[in-house]
């Protein structure tokens, strides 16, 4: 299955969650590319949108290979198995996370101006425009379901089948696409160009929050 771009993809997941909206649920988009497919789905639907933000901890030496991933609140969610393979020290770790979940917290405030959150009882839908490891949406969930919500369910265009089927152990997964074989998420776009930030402050600030001195 292949998208168009970030919107073709989300109006194909609104359609798969309009069943949802009966419990006006509260979309929580994973930036930067997120939030386009969460703007897209929240309009779709009617419903509004809000913003989690995570952070993948790369290896050392290859930052693009996750792992782990930090949330604000510091809570680390590790790949144990390639933590281990890699022989990574905790040291390591300890200063990957500090780091990290100072640069979440403060993408968090710039994003959507607060860190406040009242998810309580409430439906949460998590959407993110793909996921590889999933690493940032592990801990997002995790985070989530500390929140004491009444559901949470993961939404996303496309996945490797391993790591959805993890997801499906601790969450409702909604999913488009979930391939055996799976390199990158962006082999499934024609498109998929760069989010920017000025284009999650636009969004951000068309639902209400208050966002100052943004470039």
């Amino acid at each position: 299955m292949m998208f168009k771009n970030r919107t073709d993809a989300a109006q194909r997941l609104a359609s798969k969650l309009e069943w949802l909206k009966k419990e006006n649920p509260v979309i929580l988009a994973i930036p930067r590319g997120g939030v386009i497919t969460g703007d897209v789905i929240a309009k779709t639907l009617g419903l509004s949108l809000d913003v989690v933000v995570s952070r993948k901890i790369g290896a050392p030496h290859n930052p693009e290979l996750a792992i782990g991933a930090v949330i604000h609140d510091g809570s680390f969610f590790p790949n144990s198995n390639l933590i281990n393979a890699l022989g990574i020290s905790q040291s390591y770790l300890d200063e990957q996370i500090a780091n990290n979940v100072r640069e979440v917290r403060q993408r968090l405030v710039k994003f959507r101006g607060r860190t406040d959150y009242d998810l309580k009882g409430k439906t949460v839908i998590i959407v993110d425009d793909g996921i590889a490891t999933g690493a940032t949406v592990f801990v997002a969930l995790e985070w989530i379901k500390k929140q004491r919500p009444k559901r949470v369910i993961v939404a996303i265009p496309v996945g490797p089948q391993d790591t959805i089927n993890r997801l499906r152990q601790i969450a409702e997964v909604v999913v488009l696409h979930d391939p055996a074989v799976f390199g990158a998420v962006g082999e499934f776009y024609d498109s998929f160009d760069q989010v920017e930030d000025y284009q999650v402050f636009e969004i951000m600030r068309s639902y209400g929050f208050k966002l100052e001195n943004t470039k």
